[in-house]
Order: structure tokens, then sequence, then C-alpha cells
């Protein structure tokens, strides 16, 4: 599986979106780290994304989890590490936690995707989208991504709410720094989703942040970048020898 790390220290990991690869979150995070040592950032290509061919083993989430969680392990080792995930990406952060909540120094879910069953997902109505740089976003990273993945793999498993899903629940108390972004007028995932999951995470920040889509950060990239910083500074500041 094709990874991109930059950095030493406390490994993060950084799980893209379904059909994601490691450009968008490594452009969108490495800035963060310019001016703080410390931290190994790992952006992943999960199976059948970027540079990472598909499985024919993996035909269900928890296949795709188990080859994520088995990258995470080999280049972890014994260390703890943190997790960022987007969208998809956060059902794969929340499943490995559930796994070993101990091994986690912090959780960041980006846009999460928490209900699979697109009927069910409550969804903004009403509001207008903004129009954004978010949108040049979507056309910079995950258009091209679409294009370099290999589609048929996963819509197979996408394109099912019973091979789409875990089979487990991944909701597990997790005690320690969390931080949760939505997006206001996001129409895929939507934010208030999110909002039923904060009961297993005591130590999250949780923000919606208006004029930004599934797509975020768009305009708000300053104040996603300072919610960042600010759950890195908690890690830092509860697992300094980490």
């Amino acid at each position: 599986m094709y990874y991109e790390s930059f950095g030493s220290g406390r490994p993060v990991f950084f799980l893209p979106s379904w059909g994601g690869d490691a450009g968008e979150g490594r452009d969108t995070h490495e800035p963060l780290f310019a001016q703080r040592p410390g931290w190994r950032r790992v952006y992943v290509d999960p199976p059948g994304t970027g540079r990472s061919p598909a499985v024919a083993s993996i035909t269900d989430q928890d296949g795709m989890l188990a080859a994520i969680a088995a990258l995470i392990d080999s280049l972890a080792g014994g260390e703890r590490f943190a997790l960022a995930g987007t969208s998809a990406g956060g059902l794969h952060a929340r499943g490995i936690v559930r796994r070993d909540p101990s091994r986690v120094l912090g959780l960041l879910l980006r846009a999460p995707g928490v209900v699979i069953d697109r009927a069910r997902r409550t969804l903004p109505s009403g509001e207008a989208l903004v129009q954004s740089a978010a949108h040049d976003r979507q056309h910079a990273y995950y258009d091209a991504a679409e294009s370099r993945a290999d589609l048929a793999f996963l819509g197979r498993i996408q394109r099912d709410v019973s091979t789409y899903g875990l089979r487990e629940d991944p909701s597990v108390r997790f005690d320690r720094p969390t931080l949760v972004v939505t997006g206001r007028q996001d129409t895929i995932a939507g934010y208030a989703d999110a909002w039923s999951i904060l009961g297993d995470y005591p130590r999250a920040t949780f923000a919606v942040l208006d004029q930004e889509d599934h797509f975020l950060p768009g305009p708000g990239l300053a104040v996603y970048h300072a919610l960042v910083a600010d759950w890195l500074d908690r890690m830092e500041s509860e697992h300094p020898d980490a």
C-alpha cells in the first residue's frame, strides 16, 4: 500500500475520503507542521486509490479497514499514534480506535461519514450552497483522485450498505483529545449526524463551519488550521514524551 511520510516523532496517520488519496491531506495539513517538530506524518492511499492497487480479496469495508490497520501496525510498531480521518476515512479511524483505544493519542474526524445509508442521513435543507474555493478543491484533488482510483473495485463495496458499512459499530468511549469538524453546507454527509457520536468522545471539540461543504476546508482554511493546531497542542500537552 502506498503512503507518503514526512518528519519524525509521534506518528499521525491521515486517512482520506472514499476514493481519495494522500495528496489532499498532505497539502492541507503539512503547513501546520512547518514550525512544529516531533510528529511523523503519514498520508495513506488505501487499496484501489492513488498509487495503491486494488486487492481482489477485499470485498467490504471490514476488509478495507483490516488492510489500513495492518499498514498502521507495520509503520507504528509498538508506538502510540494519532489518527485523522476524512469522510469515509473517519469511519476507518473510528474502527481502528475501537480495536484498541489505548494505542491512540488522539482522533481527528473531518466531515466524517457517520450514517452509512445515504437515505437515512440528516442533511441540510433549504440552505443555499456557497460557491467557494471548496469547489476548486474538489476539482484539484477529488476529481483528480477519482481519475486514478479503481472505481469498479470501490463501487462494488460502496453500492451496498451491507458492504459499505462495518459489521461492528465503531462506537467506543475514547477519552483522549478529539476534534470533529463538519461543514454547515455539507449535503453529502451533513453535520447533524456527527453530533450523535459526541458522547463517545468526552474530550472532543465539535465545530460546524459556515461556508463549508463536504470538501472542507475551503474559505475556512485558517479556522480549520487553528482547530487542528489546538488538537495537536492538546495531544502534546497530554503526552509530552509519546
